[in-house]
């Protein structure tokens, strides 16, 4: 499978972070909440002081769908799993939940994994965990 990515100065420490399996997400320097999706503002207080940070990577679910028809490159995954994380941090992102579907359910807690796609990129996914 192969995934083109189009890399800009806002999200590339979030994708060469995956590829060294860390989960980047923003912090802003001013009020210190944490932001994610990646931006030059922080969307709180309006500080262009924002920094890259690594997340803990575990979180709970917050809401998910199972996917059944998918874009080429996850055609042949079918069904799987997709939520809305909300981390410890407390920003929320979408992903792939990996694991036993008849086991996801909302608030459950989850971990970061990754899945390397190819050369070039890795996904973060998550799984279900203890804690």
């Amino acid at each position: 499978m192969t995934i083109k990515l189009y890399l800009d100065d806002d999200s590339r420490p979030f994708w060469e972070g995956a590829k060294d399996q860390k989960l980047m997400i923003q912090q802003c320097e001013e009020c210190q909440k944490f932001i994610f999706y990646p931006r030059i503002l922080c969307p709180h207080c309006f500080s262009e002081h924002v920094k890259w940070v690594e997340a803990s990577g575990h979180g709970r679910i917050h809401s998910y769908t199972v996917v059944h028809k998918a874009m080429p490159p996850f055609k042949d995954q079918t069904p799987y799993v997709v939520g809305i994380i909300e981390l410890n941090e407390g920003v929320r992102m979408m992903s792939r939940i990996v694991g036993e579907r008849d086991q996801i359910s909302i608030d459950k807690p989850v971990t970061v994994v990754y899945e390397k796609i190819d050369d070039e990129v890795t996904l973060p996914y998550f799984q279900l965990s203890e804690t």
